[in-house]
């Protein structure tokens, strides 16, 4: 990624789309229509139910909508990946990604923004003070906590919520990482880049949300995503000293 100024009064908010037209179009508007002035930058795989279409049509009228469109379904790593790069040659700071089905409300991403005065990424967290699931299953709640426990205790990540996907990156703080590095994909990419940012040294704040679980459509998250995250945090606990060495540290914190 290039560094250059940071602009603070674009942010840019990266979603991946793999058949999302129930949603989508509502999601585009809540978030622009947010006094925080964001660009919307949705990475779309080719979606067969005409997702991509759709944006298309939406990005012909609204110049803060921008569309990245790929081939095939190729991840949800390699989407935030493309929709990061997208955003930083827009110039867009901080850059943000989060869900396309409203589990992640954009009602939040103002509180988010906010949280980066005193901090370098921030975290729309369910594990903190005020935040929590809505219409989540028992067996979801223990799933999530445990992968979060078992995450945090490995790898030794301050976030209550480390593999939420609903999250601000300052700008200069994506730069410092090597987005090329970054070997997994799927939602294990989350605690990957979490892992990076942390080792690198960079400050990472939580603010509550409630997550509420999607509107529209049919959940991505199967037993192969679950068996993926498992392996990424064996690999990097096993890699950890090597990685926590390797990583360029910023050298002077702005704020």
């Amino acid at each position: 990624m290039g560094v250059a100024a940071a602009n603070h009064s674009h942010p840019g908010i990266v979603i991946p789309t793999y058949n999302e037209s129930e949603n989508i179009e509502r999601l585009v508007a809540e978030i622009l229509a947010l006094p925080v002035g964001a660009h919307v930058v949705v990475v779309d795989d080719n979606s067969p139910d005409g997702t991509g279409e759709l944006l298309d049509k939406l990005a012909a009228v609204e110049p803060r909508l921008h569309v990245v469109h790929r081939p095939a379904k190729l991840g949800l790593g390699t989407a935030h990946i493309a929709g990061i790069r997208k955003a930083d040659a827009l110039g867009l700071d901080p850059i943000g990604t989060m869900d396309a089905d409203f589990s992640h409300h954009p009602r939040y991403i103002p509180n988010l923004i906010a949280g980066l005065a005193h901090n370098d990424v921030m975290i729309g967290s369910r594990y903190v003070a005020g935040g929590g699931t809505k219409d989540f299953g028992l067996h979801r709640q223990l799933l999530s906590r445990t992968a979060n426990t078992f995450a945090r205790t490995m790898l030794g990540l301050t976030s209550g919520d480390c593999t939420a996907g609903f999250r601000l990156y300052r700008r200069e703080t994506l730069a410092s990482i090597d987005l090329d590095s970054i070997f997994s994909n799927g939602y294990s990419f989350l605690i990957e880049i979490l892992f990076l940012v942390q080792a690198a040294g960079w400050k990472v704040g939580e603010s509550p949300i409630l997550f509420e679980d999607r509107r529209e459509g049919i959940s991505k998250i199967s037993r192969k995503e679950i068996a993926k995250a498992v392996y990424t945090v064996l690999r990097l606990f096993a890699q950890r000293g090597r990685i926590r060495g390797g990583v360029a540290r910023p050298a002077s914190r702005p704020r």
